[in-house]
């Protein structure tokens, strides 16, 4: 089962690796927080009082608000990149990698909006050291899309004139997901994975 799949069970089974217990149920309030009410609007006591907890609690595992938000965003991207890297380095054409990239990527941003708002939308947040390494994985997130884009132009799968604008342009449809999706709506994730798929392919011109 692919990173994205996993989340659609369920946003809390995305935490398995934070541990312990008590830590990973301040995260998952966090991010519940963070989502509904915004970074600079939610307060630690908001966060402890979400996962059952007392504030002093909260800085146990954490020594700041801002700590939660990192770990976060790091975790989230992290999660990004090997969604990104496993698609696109796997047998197949370009037009089936990057295919796979964009339904399984938007997978991910549909079953765990949640999230995915937190860990696109409130980079700014952070401070400069840990923006900075947040970058650093966008950045790698960036070069996995445009290494297989390059790949189908050179190929000659793919007509595209501007390879870092139309990886900019995949990469942003994609993450806008996170904003709209809703799970009582019309689609499910896989439906979206899999109209965002053909539009993606659309736009770089596959032949």
């Amino acid at each position: 089962m692919s990173t994205a799949e996993e989340t659609v069970g369920g946003e809390a089974s995305a935490w398995g690796e934070v541990t312990p217990d008590a830590a990973r149920r301040l995260l998952v309030a966090a991010v519940e927080a963070f989502a509904e009410r915004g970074y600079h609007a939610t307060t630690t006591r908001d966060i402890a009082g979400r996962a059952g907890m007392s504030p002093a609690a909260l800085y146990i595992h954490y020594k700041t608000k801002e700590e939660l938000l990192h770990r976060i965003s790091r975790i989230g991207h992290e999660k990004a990149l090997e969604i990104l890297r496993t698609a696109g380095r796997r047998e197949g054409t370009a037009t089936e990698r990057l295919a796979d990239q964009v339904s399984s990527f938007v997978r991910w941003h549909a079953g765990g909006r949640t999230t995915a708002r937190v860990v696109q939308y409130e980079l700014d947040s952070l401070g400069p050291e840990a923006r900075e390494e947040i970058l650093a994985l966008r950045r790698k997130c960036d070069a996995e899309v445009r290494a297989v884009i390059e790949e189908g132009v050179a190929a000659g799968e793919f007509d595209v004139l501007d390879v870092k604008g139309s990886t900019l342009a995949v990469l942003s449809l994609c993450i806008d997901v996170a904003r709209w999706f809703n799970v009582d709506g019309p689609w499910t994730p896989d439906e979206v994975g899999a109209l965002y798929a053909d539009l993606v392919l659309r736009m770089v011109g596959v032949k």
